[in-house]
């Protein structure tokens, strides 16, 4: 069993900086996420994400609240990045992602922090709102794991990714954990302000699931590559639940899934009477029962 992440092969392999170049060249006219804005990330224009060149890091830390494959038994080392690719209406963590709390740092800071991560004993380097700042991310990697960095990555996204930057992290990344918000397009404009959400992410998930196929644990239980979907259980269906529990069943059987129940109208949500009030206990429960009918790996905890 292999559970050395890949990116040490293609540190060795010289192909590691490549990428990095090959991403950053993406900063110039930016398409690192499907909004394709377009502007000069590296002279320090910013699009929709508000990030220049430098990322923003509200925090990172031992997080033990992860799924049990995540966490592990040391926890998972945890990279809370500021600022966001979408402007979901219920945002938990509006601080962070659209009021941009945090401090700037260079990719050699942020391989200090991941090497920082490992140290402390961290299963994994957890990348939360990566999607806007991949090539800083890849750049970091390139920097830590010259400096003895050895745990994989995980890719902690909204699936709100482009296609081409993904395919630029195959042999990079070993986890994804993507969540699947919507099947309805009209969903994705009006909660989360983004165009084309449930084809963007579908397309996305799929090109994680070719990468690094089905979850795989250790003997520990630890995940050491795969994918891990999360599907957040909004109030009235507005998640669409049963639809996307159809798509993630025709990726493959077995794909692993968190059927999340912990939705709390947080941030605006109260402006939206559709969704100004939790999700009820079956509303929840019914989901997971019509996952495992389909074949789902229901990861509960």
């Amino acid at each position: 069993m292999e559970t050395a992440p890949s990116y040490l092969k293609l540190l060795e392999t010289g192909e590691l900086k490549e990428r990095v170049e090959l991403l950053k060249e993406k900063l110039a006219a930016c398409t690192v996420c499907p909004h394709h804005c377009k502007v000069d990330r590296l002279s320090g224009r910013v699009g929709f994400c508000r990030t220049p060149y430098l990322v923003r890091v509200s925090s990172a830390f031992l997080h033990r609240g992860e799924e049990r494959p995540i966490r592990g038994h040391r926890g998972s080392g945890t990279v809370f990045f500021s600022w966001c690719n979408m402007k979901c209406v219920y945002c938990q963590n509006y601080d962070i992602s659209q009021l941009g709390e945090g401090v700037d740092v260079t990719p050699r800071e942020l391989a200090q922090i991941m090497l920082r991560l490992q140290e402390m004993g961290a299963h994994n380097v957890n990348l939360v709102t990566p999607s806007h700042v991949v090539p800083q991310i890849v750049e970091a990697v390139y920097l830590a794991a010259q400096g003895g960095l050895k745990i994989p990555l995980v890719y902690n996204t909204s699936s709100y990714d482009d296609l081409e930057t993904l395919r630029l992290l195959e042999g990079i990344v070993d986890i994804y954990l993507p969540d699947l918000k919507y099947m309805r397009e009209e969903n994705g404009r009006r909660y989360s302000k983004v165009k084309n959400y449930p084809e963007v992410a579908k397309a996305a998930i799929k090109e994680m699931h070719r990468q690094v196929g089905n979850l795989k644990l250790d003997p520990y239980g630890v995940a050491y590559r795969g994918v891990l979907v999360r599907h957040l259980v909004l109030p009235n269906d507005l998640s669409n639940s049963f639809e996307a529990i159809d798509f993630l069943a025709s990726v493959e059987r077995g794909l692993a899934v968190n059927v999340m129940g912990q939705y709390r109208p947080y941030y605006k949500a109260l402006d939206y009477p559709e969704l100004a009030r939790p999700v009820f206990p079956h509303e929840v429960e019914r989901v997971k029962e019509y996952a495992r009918q389909k074949g789902l790996w229901l990861i509960e905890d």
